[in-house]
């Protein structure tokens, strides 16, 4: 199988990671026009599935190194197999609620407040479960994003008063998202060698089994939180599962590389984690926040009509976020 053999490799991989995480929203944002997010979300878990299965059977089991994916996952203890799979369902618990809060408040608010939140207390509760890196610069860090969270729900919150668009509703929703999210990679860390991905502990996974037995998870996980957000939708009328088979086959396909996008994010930071350690490759991943406050300030112009001091809130987020990042960077060097 493949593996990172570096540090300066695995904040590649953690890069691409946050493009990753930051860019899937978009493909929500697109079939939104014709598709509402519930239906959209059945094609993005699909998508995940679909990208975890392809990667375990190509970059997991060719090669010299490591054990490939099918005798890495019939050594598998029961206990690291629950712990990814129970990561995976809290993962779509907490996505769920993050793809609700895009619905309502768009991309660049739910990503910075929500997986803000998720990053601070994901690198965090990462750090301690698995101590790797500089502590000061991570702590650093962590309290600058704190910072830019708080500089992006004033700026939003100033949006509010300015348009009267929406309700706080979707502030709240993505600081749900974001304390649910930040358990997630833990469960899913939990469950490898993180010291030896070429020979694994007995009955511990590869990242590549890692992320399949996750995205199974969130998989079967979706058949209930899916299901009781479509009678209970944040926006608008109950929907029938039925709707979903008339969606055409662009919306669908749409929705798909929403997933497939979001699961190259994930088994990226799953191989660096080894090299640099879960806590940053999480937090560095979870910059997404940047690349997604981008897309949707520049790209949707979900500001569009706030008044100026909210866009100069959201320089300072900027600024902060960036230099929080590079603390990160600079703990695991």
């Amino acid at each position: 199988m493949f593996i990172v053999q570096n540090y300066a490799l695995a904040i590649v991989f953690c890069f691409i990671t946050m493009l990753c995480w930051g860019s899937w929203g978009n493909t929500q944002k697109l079939a939104a026009k014709t598709w509402r997010y519930e239906y959209f979300y059945w094609d993005y878990v699909v998508g995940v599935l679909l990208f975890s299965i392809l990667s375990a059977l190509t970059l997991g089991s060719f090669g010299e190194q490591g054990e490939s994916f099918g005798a890495n996952l019939c050594q598998a203890d029961m206990m690291n197999v629950g712990s990814a799979f129970l990561g995976g369902v809290i993962f779509n618990a907490a996505n769920i609620l993050l793809s609700a809060a895009i619905a309502v408040c768009g991309m660049s608010v739910a990503f910075p407040v929500g997986v803000g939140l998720a990053l601070v207390l994901g690198v965090l509760i990462n750090y301690f479960g698995a101590a790797k890196g500089e502590p000061t610069y991570i702590f650093l860090g962590v309290f600058l994003i704190i910072i830019a969270i708080v500089l992006n729900g004033l700026a939003y919150k100033k949006a509010l008063i300015g348009t009267q668009k929406v309700s706080g509703k979707g502030l709240f929703l993505s600081i749900a998202a974001g304390l649910i999210m930040a358990f997630f990679y833990r469960f899913v860390a939990a469950s490898m060698d993180l010291t030896n991905f070429a020979e694994p502990a007995s009955g511990k996974l590869t990242p590549y089994t890692a992320v399949f037995v996750f995205s199974v998870g969130v998989f079967f996980s979706n058949f209930i939180f899916n299901t009781l957000a479509m009678k209970r939708p944040v926006i608008g009328e109950s929907i029938p599962l039925s709707g979903y088979f008339k969606g055409n086959m662009r919306t669908h396909l749409v929705g798909v590389l929403g997933g497939i996008i979001w699961c190259i994010g994930q088994l990226f930071s799953m191989i660096a984690s080894e090299k640099a350690g879960a806590a940053i490759s999480y937090g560095l991943g979870q910059g997404a926040t940047l690349v997604s406050a981008l897309w949707g300030i520049l790209i949707w112009h979900e500001f569009k009509g706030a008044p100026r001091l909210s866009t100069y809130l959201n320089i300072g987020m900027f600024i902060f976020f960036v230099v929080g990042l590079c603390c990160l960077i600079y703990a695991g060097a």
